[in-house]
């Protein structure tokens, strides 16, 4: 078994490397950026997926993988795991039916709610002790779904037909414009950035460039608000017009990761 999963303030990958520590301690856990990340699932039959929500949708950038590589997913037992900010009906129910249509089988999903990590809006923001609060719940959870898991009982959060309506009438028909295709927001103010490179690194698209030692967005987003949150001046946007606060994993840990 291995973990895969996409991840941009750290939220998904957390969960995902917790659930596989809990399930095999041996259990290795990759982006779907790693060069090698196809290969390992070629490797193994079962396997853990891990997404953030995003307007109860898959990033694009989850979309594009799973599609462009169709035919590595016939025959696989895939568990799903969607983090998200607040609600989403059928968070893990999307990608399962993506993936069964390319001959998946899906043995279970969870839903776990996690630290907002919209930064530059001021919706659902929490205080510090809220968040670490979720997070200890999400592991909670994350510990009774393994154990579900190994004794034949996985959840079956948002796999459900009626988790299906909650979520396409609840959010998705209001936001699906949202995710169709990658954003061209992103917005980075010149007077602020100081051209340090970081967004370039952490960018999953290659989305920026650094041009003149001012960086520089493109238009192929995928919305994972990396740049954003790691930003040392607090230079970028993108639904916003300015940065409440920057919403990384390690923040609302106890100790870090």
């Amino acid at each position: 078994m291995i973990g895969i999963y996409f991840s941009g303030t750290g939220n998904t990958r957390y969960c995902v490397e917790k659930f596989m520590q809990e399930y095999d301690s041996v259990a290795e856990a990759f982006p779907i950026e790693a060069e090698n990340a196809v290969q390992k699932i070629t490797e193994h039959n079962e396997i853990i997926m891990g997404y953030p929500v995003q307007f109860s949708n898959i990033p694009k950038i989850v979309k594009d993988f799973i599609t462009d590589n169709a035919s590595l997913w016939n025959g696989k037992k895939i568990f799903i795991i969607a983090t998200m900010g607040l609600f989403s009906g059928d968070g893990a129910g999307i990608l399962a039916r993506l993936l069964t249509g390319y001959g998946a089988m899906i043995t279970g999903g969870l839903h776990l709610q996690m630290p907002d990590s919209i930064g530059d809006e001021k919706a659902l923001k929490r205080t510090l002790s809220q968040n670490r609060e979720l997070v200890c719940k999400a592991e909670q959870k994350i510990t009774q779904a393994v154990q579900r898991l190994k004794n034949g009982q996985p959840p079956q959060n948002g796999l459900r037909c009626y988790h299906h309506l909650a979520g396409l009438f609840g959010q998705r028909l209001y936001f699906y414009h949202k995710t169709k295709n990658y954003s061209n927001k992103l917005k980075i103010d010149n007077n602020k950035c100081i051209g340090c490179g970081k967004c370039v690194s952490v960018c999953p698209m290659q989305n920026i460039a650094l041009k003149e030692k001012q960086a520089v967005p493109d238009n192929k987003c995928t919305m994972c608000y990396r740049c954003i949150s790691l930003c040392p001046t607090q230079a970028i946007t993108l639904l916003g017009k300015r940065v409440y606060e920057q919403c990384y994993i390690e923040k609302y840990l106890e100790k870090d990761i």
